[in-house]
């Protein structure tokens, strides 16, 4: 697939550039980013640009992976990254993804994150045909947690050591997100199971 760039009310989402790579770098010397995500730690400006100038445009090309960075429209500040990662083809009846995010640590707190999440979102289940996003994060990250949970998904439970940190096995909240939850139709009927009193 192609890069695209989406836009909300304050945000460009965009791909990521090379010129990018200084930035990313300095957000993610922040330690709850290495703490609760995927990044190396430490983290260094090669981890930088391998993932602005290698891992992001990949995941576009092979149509596995859909990065974006957030940036301030007005400023043209690095907010934060946005990640849609596909975890079914989308052209057979999963049409799965999972959403994962980070947020530089200036930028936390003003409902950034949560704009963007809802624009990817939006994207996912219209252009995409998604059918159902995953989220998850380690369990104890209530800033994650409260992204999700303002974006629309449902939590789920924990999934008891989903999640590798450190060489330590940890237990992950976890959620899920339908295109009928947010009054959207879906091409796949849904049956779910009937909740008891």
């Amino acid at each position: 697939m192609e890069p695209i760039t989406l836009a909300t009310e304050r945000l460009v989402l965009r791909p990521f550039a090379p010129s990018d790579v200084p930035d990313v770098h300095a957000a993610c010397q922040d330690p709850d980013i290495p703490r609760y995500t995927s990044v190396p730690d430490p983290y260094r400006i090669e981890d930088a640009r391998l993932f602005v100038e290698e891992t992001c445009p990949a995941g576009w090309q092979n149509d596995t992976m859909y990065t974006f960075g957030v940036f301030s429209g007005e400023t043209g500040q690095l907010v934060g990254a946005m990640c849609l990662v596909r975890l079914a083809q989308l052209h057979t009846a999963e049409r799965q993804a999972e959403l994962g995010y980070w947020t530089a640590k200036e930028h936390r707190g003003r409902g950034c994150t949560v704009e963007a999440a809802r624009e990817v979102i939006r994207w996912a289940f219209e252009d995409l045909g998604v059918e159902r996003l995953e989220w998850y994060a380690e369990a104890g990250n209530e800033g994650s947690r409260a992204v999700a949970l303002k974006a629309g998904f449902r939590m789920e439970g924990t999934l008891r050591a989903k999640i590798i940190h450190q060489d330590t096995r940890r237990d992950a909240w976890t959620g899920s997100l339908l295109p009928s939850d947010l009054g959207r139709p879906s091409g796949t009927p849904y049956l779910p199971w009937p909740e008891r009193g």
